[in-house]
């Protein structure tokens, strides 16, 4: 536990420049006054989960098995990060929400709880809704990315690409690709969607498993 604790501090630490940049990002993005519609800053704090996976997998890895961090010590460490990271930006982004988002009288302000549907369910419900579905794309990018030198990261990013590319043109496909994202993304039945991003983040943590075994430096 207390190894599991260090590299919690460790791979937040060695994440500040994904801080900075998203802090730097939310204070300073706007949107046209003369727009009717205008972008919640909480949105932007999403950027986070997309570029800590990045540090995790592709700086921190190496370092910390050269000092001798087990790799399940490593995994189990960088799931309770993501847990943490996505409780961290959805708290931040659901304190944006309800306290600057009200103070723009002249605009309508779009936040992506709002467009999803989360906020539907209430606050508490969104704010967990949020946070599943980051950790959900938090591991899917630290899986995906740790299999990216292998023969099935190739293939993955294949299938992944075909998917995008014959799925969007063609009606009957395309609306079982929305149909997907309406499930995971833009639902508003909050057991429904907790459940199944929850699910979906164990099946790939288990595949990042096998892939960590398998991967030397």
């Amino acid at each position: 536990m207390t190894a599991i604790l260090a590299i919690i501090k460790r791979l937040f630490a060695s994440n500040k420049v994904s801080f900075i940049i998203t802090a730097v990002v939310v204070l300073c993005a706007t949107t046209s006054g003369d727009s009717k519609i205008a972008l919640s800053n909480g949105n932007y704090t999403w950027l986070i989960a997309v570029m800590t996976p990045f540090f995790f997998v592709f700086y921190d890895y190496t370092k910390l098995m050269h000092l001798g961090t087990s790799k399940k010590d490593y995994f189990l460490g960088s799931l309770a990060s993501y847990g943490l990271m996505a409780l961290l930006v959805s708290l931040a982004n659901t304190a944006i929400h309800l306290v600057i988002d009200p103070l723009n009288r002249t605009q309508t302000v779009i936040n992506l709880m709002d467009l999803c549907g989360w906020t539907d369910n209430g606050i508490f419900a969104a704010f967990i809704q949020q946070g599943v579905f980051l950790l959900l794309t938090m591991i899917f990018l630290h899986v995906l990315l740790f299999m990216q030198p292998y023969w099935y990261g190739w293939l993955t990013d294949g299938i992944l690409v075909a998917i995008i590319c014959i799925f969007t043109p063609i009606a009957p496909l395309r609306r079982i690709l929305a149909g997907f994202f309406k499930v995971i993304l833009f639902n508003s039945n909050a057991l429904m969607h907790i459940g199944i991003c929850l699910l979906l983040s164990m099946a790939l943590s288990f595949i990042g498993l096998t892939v960590l075994k398998r991967k030397t430096l």
